[in-house]
């Protein structure tokens, strides 16, 4: 199996008030639902269009101003890079807002 790593997300100001907004993202995404929120931990399952369900993970760290994000297939080896352009997607909403 090949695993790809993403950078984690930078917080440029305040890292609680970003993770509230990137949850806030998360829960209003299509095919998506939250399944575990904290105030540092959210964990969603995102159903692709062909019907596969993809694990989403963050994890806030306020002391290194980051969140760290997974985005995984549950099954198969290769997803056709949806689980990459839903991070990405994420990353240019939270940068946006």
């Amino acid at each position: 199996m090949c695993l790809q790593r993403v950078e984690p997300f930078t917080v440029s100001g305040d890292p609680v008030l970003a993770f509230a907004r990137l949850k806030d993202l998360v829960s209003r995404t299509a095919r998506t639902v939250v399944l575990t929120a904290t105030d540092t931990y959210l964990h969603a399952e995102c159903r692709t269009r062909l019907g596969f369900i993809d694990d989403l993970e963050c994890r806030l760290c306020p002391t290194g101003r980051v969140i760290h994000i997974r985005s995984a297939s549950r099954f198969g080896i290769w997803d056709w890079g949806v689980n990459r352009r839903r991070v990405q997607r994420l990353r240019r909403q939270l940068r946006r807002e």
